[in-house]
């Protein structure tokens, strides 16, 4: 099954999310809006939000959250550490201890077994602003 025809048929998906230290809501909204273009997905179809546990105060990505009613997960970076993703990053590592958070975190979060679940590997835009959000988005594992 290709990744698009997955989520055409409205299967629930997960989000992990990373971002710079005071990225703005909009910045944040954007990049999810673009990856869910992307794979064809729908906000309704998101079920699972996850990030770092160091952006458990991020008040662009608890804003984005709270205005769609989604609960965040947040893990802690030994636990994303230890998941296998195909976009591992030396910056990311440098910054948070771990070398993936937003392809971890929806993996995590879907439940998912393995990197193939990923619909999105790893999206990111910048803002106006110059700080940067990132979004990967995985099929929740049934």
């Amino acid at each position: 099954m290709s990744r698009a025809s997955a989520v055409a048929r409205r299967e629930p998906i997960a989000l992990g999310l990373g971002c710079d230290r005071g990225t703005p809501a909009a910045t944040i909204v954007r990049v999810i809006e673009e990856a869910l273009a992307a794979c064809g997905g729908r906000l309704a179809d998101v079920r699972a939000v996850a990030s770092i546990d160091l952006k458990a105060d991020e008040i662009g990505l608890l804003q984005v959250a709270t205005a769609n009613g989604w609960q965040v997960r947040f893990y802690p970076a030994a636990e994303l550490a230890a998941v296998e993703v195909p976009n591992p990053s030396e910056t990311v590592r440098k910054y948070t201890g771990t070398p993936s958070v937003s392809e971890a975190a929806a993996l995590l979060a879907a439940g998912a077994g393995n990197k193939n679940e990923l619909l999105i590997e790893k999206h990111k835009a910048q803002g106006p602003d110059g700080r940067n959000a990132t979004v990967s988005i995985a099929r929740i594992s049934p």
